[in-house]
């Protein structure tokens, strides 16, 4: 018997299950989570970060565009994916660790 798809991704500070996706230290400056319920994401975009395109931001916007969470290890990360979540401005943006898993881990949940 092989075991079930594993349904959840958790990198310290992009955690996603079947319920919600959580941004850990999302908002400034107070650093607290943002969850999204995952009924709310209407889609996503993930694209590579490129060497000028939101590497170098540890945290907030400089597009107005994204906003993205605290994360000082993002310069060493290769995937922004930013959510399309409706009545949310700037839309949320991160870069998780293991971007392939939380990839196939958002298809499998969002269907």
């Amino acid at each position: 018997m092989s075991a079930p798809p594993q349904q959840h991704y958790d990198d310290g500070l992009v955690q996603l299950d079947r319920y919600a996706l959580t941004l850990r230290r999302y908002h400034f400056p107070s650093g607290t989570a943002k969850v999204i319920p995952l009924q709310s994401i209407r889609g996503y975009k993930a694209e590579p970060l490129g060497f000028w395109m939101q590497r170098f931001r540890l945290w907030g916007s400089s597009d107005l565009r994204r906003w993205l969470p605290l994360d000082i290890y993002r310069p060493v990360k290769s995937t922004l994916v930013t959510l399309d979540v409706p009545g949310t401005h700037p839309s949320p943006a991160f870069t998780p660790v293991k971007p392939q898993e939380f990839l196939r881990v958002l298809d499998e949940l969002l269907g």
